[in-house]
C-alpha cells in the first residue's frame, strides 16, 4: 500500500544519513518536530493509539509519543533500513515500551479493523498510486470517531506535469504518484471521511526549501559530504534547485489534510 515494488529501499541508509543531516534525527522530511505539530495542532492526542503511516525513520512517532503524551505508537513502513534505524532510535529515547515499528511489504494494512484513535502521514502518501485504496484501507483501520490527520507532497493539478515537475521528479529518483489537493480530499470523502480540511503548505516550504538549498550550497555542505560522499551532495543540490523551480510556480504543493471516521 505505501510502494509500488518491493524491490532495492528507495530510503538507504546513505539517504538517511544525508536527509537526517538536513532535518535532524529520525527525519526524512522536512520541518522537523515543529511541522508535526502543526500537522496536528488543535488535536488531543494525550491517551491515544496512533498509526504512523510511512514512518521512515521513527522520529515522527517518537516525537507523538514524547510530545504529545500519546498512549501508544505503530510506525509502519516497507522498507527495512528505516524501520531498523527507528527501532533503534526508540530505544536510544528509552521509548520502546511505548511504540513498536512494523514492516510488511505493500498492500493492504497489516492491522485489523478499528485498530486506532489516530492515523498520521508525513510526507509518505505521494508514493501510493492508488489513492482510493490507499483511504479506504485507513478508514478501515480507525476507530469510529477517530481523525486522520496528514501532511503530503502534492501537484496543483491533475494533468500532464510540466516539463519542470517532470525534470524535479526525475531528478529525485523515487517513485512519486502525485496527485491534487482536490483528488486526495475526494478520495477521502469516497472512503467515508467527513469534516475534511485541505490546508496549502506552498508558501512555508517554498521558503524553507530556498533555506535548505542555501545550507547545502554552504555550512552543511562539508558536513553532509563527510556522511555520504560530495557527489550525493552534489546530485541532491541539482534535486533542490529544480525542486525549488516547481514550488515558485505553485505547481509542487505540499498540502496539510485532516478528516474524522464517523461515530455511527
Amino acid at each position: 500500500m505505501i510502494a509500488t515494488a518491493d524491490a532495492e529501499p528507495e530510503y538507504d541508509d546513505t539517504a538517511i544519513r544525508f536527509l537526517e543531516a538536513l532535518w535532524g534525527e529520525g527525519y526524512l522530511s522536512p520541518g522537523g518536530p515543529d511541522e508535526v505539530d502543526c500537522v496536528v495542532e488543535g488535536l488531543s492526542l494525550k491517551g491515544k493509539t496512533i498509526l504512523d503511516i510511512g514512518c521512515g525513520a521513527g522520529g515522527i512517532t517518537l516525537h507523538l509519543v514524547a510530545k504529545h503524551g500519546a498512549a501508544r505508537a505503530t510506525g509502519f513502513d516497507v522498507e527495512k533500513p528505516v524501520i531498523e534505524t527507528a527501532r533503534r532510535g526508540a530505544i536510544r529515547q528509552g521509548l520502546e515500551d511505548r511504540v513498536s515499528f512494523v514492516q510488511a511489504p505493500p498492500g493492504p494494512l497489516p492491522f485489523t479493523n478499528a485498530s486506532f484513535d489516530v492515523v498520521f502521514s508525513k510526507d509518505a502518501l505521494l508514493h501510493v498510486p492508488d489513492k482510493d485504496a490507499l483511504f479506504a484501507e485507513i478508514f478501515r483501520v480507525l476507530k469510529p470517531g477517530g481523525v486522520f490527520a496528514a501532511s503530503n507532497w502534492m501537484i496543483g493539478h491533475d494533468g500532464e506535469p510540466s516539463p519542470e515537475m517532470k525534470a524535479y521528479v526525475a531528478a529525485e529518483g523515487l517513485s512519486f504518484a502525485m496527485a491534487s489537493p482536490a483528488r486526495y480530499a475526494e478520495a477521502m470523502r469516497r472512503a467515508g471521511f467527513t469534516d475534511i480540511t485541505v490546508r496549502d503548505r506552498n508558501p512555508w516550504y517554498r521558503e524553507v526549501a530556498r533555506e535548505e538549498l542555501a545550507r547545502l550550497k554552504g555550512p552543511l555542505y562539508a558536513q553532509a559530504a563527510v556522511a555520504v560522499g560530495a557527489a550525493y551532495v552534489d546530485k541532491n543540490i541539482k534535486t533542490w534547485e529544480a525542486m525549488q523551480k516547481v514550488l515558485d510556480s505553485g505547481e509542487h504543493r505540499p498540502t496539510h489534510l485532516r478528516g474524522w471516521k464517523p461515530v455511527g
